[in-house]
């Protein structure tokens, strides 16, 4: 599987536009190899966190989303950027299987575990078990990644954090629980770090 051209395209504009308009504190995404299978992975709190997640890596990352972004008008933004789309409230087998096909080209899958957006800020529903299945199946690394702020423009105001990669072990239960344990150790850090202030 290629690249979207569009994509390679588009990065440069992306990261340039995305560090102007918003101003991202970005932190450890040295931690995302560059090369290799790869899922990214961590919580979601805007639709604007694939946007983030894409503008701090300069590696093509495909995203597993809803399927509304690949609906007209937000189709014609979202589908450069090698969105595949999830149906949610049912078991999207067709979704997975892509996914599988990515990593197995040796690309990165982003996903984010809590399935939708919570707007319940500070904290983590609890994780579905896609992330560490693919990345099991496909023996990819994961890397959590943690978003904390809120989008507004010209203000330093968002924070993305990637983590060291995990292994997923066969069993998947327990590695799903670290990989949340990762993501909101990190959450409650921010939460302590802020209340110090």
């Amino acid at each position: 599987m290629t690249e979207p051209k569009t994509y390679v395209r588009m990065r440069g504009i992306l990261n340039g536009l995305f560090r102007v308009l918003f101003r991202p504190t970005i932190i450890g995404n040295e931690n995302i190899p560059l090369d290799g299978r790869v899922v990214i992975a961590g919580n979601h709190t805007h639709f604007m966190d694939c946007i983030s997640v894409a503008a701090s890596t300069k590696r093509c990352v495909h995203f597993l989303a809803k399927s509304e972004l690949m609906k007209p008008p937000l189709k014609w933004f979202f589908a450069p950027f090698g969105i595949i789309p999830v149906h949610r409230g049912q078991k999207d087998k067709a979704a997975l299987s892509s996914a599988i096909e990515v990593l197995e080209d040796d690309k990165v899958i982003g996903i984010f575990p809590e399935g939708k957006v919570n707007e319940a800020r500070g904290t983590l529903l609890p994780f579905k078990f896609g992330a560490v299945r693919m990345a099991q199946v496909t023996g990819s690394k994961v890397v959590p990644f943690v978003i904390t702020g809120r989008y507004k423009f010209l203000r330093k105001s968002i924070k993305i954090q990637f983590f060291e990669p995990v292994t997923i072990t066969d069993n998947l239960e327990e590695s799903n629980q670290m990989l949340w344990n990762i993501v909101h150790d990190a959450l409650e850090n921010e939460k302590t770090n802020n209340e110090s202030k």
